[in-house]
């Protein structure tokens, strides 16, 4: 007899997980995608034509920063959503959480300023760490990044649109992410990125590259050589034999300040 009842809380349990949010969308009102608007016109009043941050302005209007991230928090994504629609919301909730987690603890000089005491990378840090909600749930930026865009999309340029408030980041987009324009805003912030030679130092026979292409390699190879992924982006055309180094990465806050 106890036996059956441990069989039957496993049942439970293992029907309960296969309930869950498997595909990151969950049940609620939202049949219809948000409006990114409200960020377009933050994110265009604080972000500096070269990719920089006016953190202090972007306090200056703390409660919009607030309601547009409540606003996402109140409308996950739902299964009706076609995948534009979704990566579109995953990236935008990333940035904004992002740039609240920053304006929140202004001054800073660095985001991993706010790592905990003791920091063990991918396991506990200020990424991994649950602050916000989305659809109810605990969120962590973590989560959106490699349990959600990574992993549920397969889609390398997503890299270089979400923003990690730092000098080497590829720089934050003055306006939100949609549906309708999404191919070509990653199209356009790959180009970006990978052109920056302060960030990216290409020629036809030597490569310095973010660490980014280090860090995430596999994403870039997917029935490719990275060498074939810049190639599609670069205003060089980088040799098959170019020999790849990575460059440092600036983790100071990419503040205008």
């Amino acid at each position: 007899m106890r036996t059956r009842f441990n069989s039957m809380i496993i049942l439970s349990f293992l029907l309960v997980l296969g309930c869950s949010n498997a595909n990151n969308t969950f049940a609620g009102n939202a049949t219809e995608p948000p409006s990114h608007q409200a960020w377009t016109k933050i994110l265009a009043k604080h972000v500096r034509p070269n990719g920089l941050v006016d953190y202090k302005g972007f306090i200056s209007d703390k409660s919009e920063l607030n309601a547009y991230a409540n606003y996402l928090s109140e409308n996950p994504p739902a299964e009706a959503w076609n995948d534009n629609e979704k990566i579109a919301y995953w990236i935008n909730a990333y940035n904004v959480f992002t740039v609240k987690l920053i304006v929140d603890n202004y001054p800073v000089e660095s985001i991993k300023d706010l790592n905990p005491t003791i920091s063990i990378p991918t396991v506990r840090s200020v990424w991994t760490k649950e602050w916000f909600q989305i659809g109810g749930e605990d969120f962590s930026l973590d989560r959106i990044e490699h349990k959600i865009l990574r992993k549920d999309f397969q889609e390398p340029r997503i890299h270089f649109a979400v923003n990690c408030a730092s000098m080497s980041c590829p720089v934050l987009r003055a306006e939100a992410y949609t549906a309708e324009k999404l191919d070509l805003q990653l199209d356009e912030q790959t180009r970006i990125f990978l052109n920056d030679r302060s960030r990216n130092k290409i020629s036809s026979q030597q490569v310095e590259i973010s660490k980014i292409f280090s860090w995430f390699e596999g994403d870039f190879k997917e029935g490719q050589s990275l060498i074939q992924f810049l190639n599609k982006y670069t205003e060089v055309q980088i040799g098959g034999n170019a020999k790849v180094r990575y460059m440092d990465y600036d983790w100071n806050l990419n503040d205008v300040n």
